[in-house]
């Protein structure tokens, strides 16, 4: 399944439920707080986020609480890992009690 970009000239594969995706970027600070930043601003403003690239899209619907895992290696090269970790939000209703 595709669809189209903001140009409407090429298209992207849209990463539904039921297949696993990943990608890894290596970015230098500015770019990765501005993604920071933007994938922030949709957090904030509802249950739904949707990352894309040239090629696909991801549109994801979460729920609460989100999991936020801080890990620092102090040995050697120091590193900081900062994951987060979104639940999908079901759309599921509860069956009702007779």
């Amino acid at each position: 399944m595709t669809a189209k970009d903001t140009n409407g000239s090429d298209e992207r594969t849209v990463i539904r439920p039921g297949r696993d995706f990943e990608r890894e970027y290596r970015l230098d600070a500015s770019e990765a707080g501005a993604f920071l930043v933007a994938l922030g601003e949709q957090l904030q403003e509802g249950e739904q986020l949707t990352i894309v690239d040239d090629e696909w899209e991801l549109p994801f619907a979460f729920g609460d609480p989100v999991e936020v895992e801080l890990d620092f290696e102090g040995v050697g090269d120091p590193e900081l890992e900062i994951e987060l970790t979104l639940p999908g939000h079901s759309d599921d209703s509860a069956p009702s009690v007779e």
